[in-house]
């Protein structure tokens, strides 16, 4: 069954070993990621899906704060996005979260992903205006647990935003819709010019 949903960001610099005094740039990421891996850990998963948009930094950003909370034995699945279709990866959580009903273990879902990487004119892309109202757009669907208006965003708005993780955040949000898991966004910002999302889905997650 499925116990918690987590979307995190994966840039590097938010390893402090990497990011180091950039870091606390971060400072609201990274404690808002750390409080989410401990609440994830606290749901004791036998087995941990993560999809990322990336190798590499895709799953090994969100390991580095979530291993300190999982039990070593946890399995630990991982989903490279590899489709263009935003559509074909809700499909596919959807069937994912239809398994794991049936499942006796308790699995966890990490959607791995950055929003926007073109907010500021300093940032890895530059700017582009449809970059913050792409990110306005993704945090008031996910916090309004609205499924169809992420399915159903502007494809300029989207191309034009240059965002990576949508569809790993789909994939969640197919696999935990028929859950009655409810939605915390915990923490937002973008200052480095690419947008960081931090947010979870659990039967608590309103608490």
């Amino acid at each position: 069954m499925l116990v918690f949903g987590l979307i995190s960001p994966h840039p590097p610099i938010i390893i402090p070993a990497i990011g180091k005094d950039d870091t606390k740039t971060v400072a609201q990421t990274t404690a808002a990621l750390d409080l989410a891996c401990q609440r994830l850990g606290a749901t004791k998963p036998d087995k941990l899906i993560i999809i990322a948009p990336h190798e590499g930094h895709g799953f090994e950003v969100p390991l580095y704060y979530l291993k300190p909370y999982l039990s070593p034995s946890c399995e630990v699945e991982e989903i490279l996005v590899t489709e263009p279709s935003y559509g074909y990866y809700y499909q596919f959580g959807t069937a994912a979260g239809q398994h794991a009903a049936t499942d006796n273990r308790r699995i966890a879902i990490v959607a791995s992903g950055d929003l926007s990487h073109v907010l500021k004119d300093d940032g890895p892309y530059g700017f582009n205006a449809a970059g913050p109202e792409l990110d306005r757009q993704i945090v008031a669907a996910i916090t309004a647990h609205d499924d169809q208006a992420l399915l159903h965003l502007d494809p300029t708005i989207l191309e034009d935003g240059a965002e990576c993780g949508l569809r790993s955040i789909l994939f969640l949000l197919g696999a935990i819709k028929h859950t009655g898991f409810s939605p915390h966004v915990m923490s937002y910002e973008g200052p480095f010019g690419v947008g960081y999302l931090v947010a979870t889905y659990s039967e608590e997650a309103k608490a």
